[in-house]
């Protein structure tokens, strides 16, 4: 990547460029002076590389130009020298550093980790945060996932729309929106892209997907929610749950090929180990069997909670789809099982014990739509504008949505997700 202040990343420089100049733009990592020598570790988002200079060797206003604060940004021209003591086999040697912008501040934090830092410190100055090569190495693997979602839906034959973030109304029912001014109105930041994503499908693009923020107000203070997330949506029309879970399943093999084979550095890193993508699929009542059987005691019509989901995927493997729910449990818009009355066609994917999708098949039908939402003891007229969208020729359609933070999560092994999320918003945290 050539610019101004760069001729290649860390990560691109190998033994094969000895005697090659070079120009490299980074941060200082470390410095250690031992008096005929200076050692510098110099970083950018790839990697580290050692940068020596030695009387001699080097210039003597190059070598005291290597003596700067940690963090300060600079640019190193030298040349690669095969190194057999230097783990990447190579370092440089300097023939000139420029400072690029002196330190007028301290930094708050150790970035080389040396020191631990908690993590509000940390969020606070997550400009800083983010020079630690294991948070690099989490939004690193994180965008791997952002481009597989989108490449396995365009080869699957969906749209990519956008949907909007202001509505007039909730869009799944329930009280937890964040009320906003719009002009002369009330408007919500949008809790879900359910609506529209299904009345693309109605209005005929058939396939569409969409990657967008959604909104909830919930006073959650764990280290799995956060108050404004990532969706990765899918909406396919005729079809049914089977069908938008092998879409499911097809996607998520995919991203979780991909991160495996393109990231190994980041997830060598974070020592997490990708294993081999296997799914495997449940029924609800299959699953309370199980878990009943190991000495639990769970009764049909209850959520399973987060301690039945990591001994679920203990019996059945890492990834699980858990299909056809209790109704009750259930959004209201989810299409009842044909063959069996007391659930609906729904299913959650599991990984590694979390859930970090949800889906189901669609009532498409206005009056059994009604009946629905009389059930779940809501009143219909609230939802005028949902039903009679579909009064005028809808067809069956299923979806899901994919929580970016919580599969990049549970992929990079972290034990919050506010470690998964650039700037995270929870209850408390609005900036920065």
């Amino acid at each position: 990547m050539h610019s101004a202040y760069r001729s290649s990343y860390i990560s691109e420089l190998t033994p094969d460029m000895d005697g090659k100049e070079v120009l490299l733009g980074g941060w200082v990592h470390e410095v250690r002076n031992i008096g005929k020598i200076v050692f510098m570790i110099l970083r950018d988002h790839t990697g580290t590389v050692q940068v020596v200079g030695k009387e001699g060797t080097v210039k003597a206003e190059v070598i005291r130009s290597m003596d700067l604060p940690k963090e300060s940004v600079v640019c190193v021209h030298g040349v690669v020298k095969q190194s057999s003591e230097s783990k990447s086999g190579i370092e440089i040697i300097p023939t000139g550093i420029e400072n690029l912008n002196p330190l007028s501040a301290q930094i708050p934090f150790e970035v080389t980790g040396k020191v631990p830092a908690d993590m509000d410190v940390r969020l606070d100055n997550r400009h800083i945060d983010l020079r630690r090569l294991d948070t690099t190495s989490v939004f690193s693997i994180q965008s791997t996932v952002l481009s597989s979602f989108r490449e396995a839906m365009l080869k699957s034959g969906l749209e990519e729309i956008r949907t909007p973030a202001i509505v007039e109304a909730a869009t799944e029912g329930g009280a937890d929106l964040f009320r906003v001014e719009y002009f002369e109105k009330a408007a919500y930041l949008a809790q879900s892209p359910q609506l529209y994503k299904q009345l693309a499908v109605i209005g005929g693009m058939d396939r569409v997907f969409m990657v967008v923020p959604v909104f909830r107000a919930e006073k959650h203070n764990t280290v799995f929610h956060l108050n404004e997330i990532t969706q990765m949506d899918a909406e396919i029309g005729f079809s049914d749950h089977h069908d938008a879970i092998s879409l499911l399943k097809k996607t998520i093999k995919g991203i979780l090929s991909n991160v495996a084979e393109e990231r190994q550095g980041d997830l060598k890193r974070l020592g997490v180990d990708m294993g081999e993508p296997k799914i495997k699929e449940i029924t609800y009542r299959k699953a309370v069997s199980a878990l009943n059987s190991e000495g639990n005691e769970i009764k049909f019509g209850e959520d399973l909670s987060r301690d039945a989901e990591i001994k679920l995927c203990k019996l059945f493997g890492d990834l699980l789809v858990v299909k056809e729910y209790p109704k009750k449990i259930r959004a209201f818009y989810s299409m009842p099982n044909g063959s069996d009355s007391e659930t609906c066609n729904s299913f959650d994917l599991l990984y590694r014990g979390l859930e970090i999708s949800s889906g189901a098949q669609r009532i498409h039908l206005p009056d059994l739509l009604v009946s629905s939402i009389k059930e779940h003891g809501l009143d219909p007229s609230n939802f005028d504008f949902y039903v009679n969208a579909f009064r005028q020729g809808a067809p069956p359609h299923a979806g899901w949505s994919l929580g970016l933070e919580r599969l990049t999560m549970q992929i990079t092994g972290m034990k919050n997700i506010r470690e998964c999320c650039l700037f995270p918003r929870d209850r408390v945290r609005l900036k920065p």
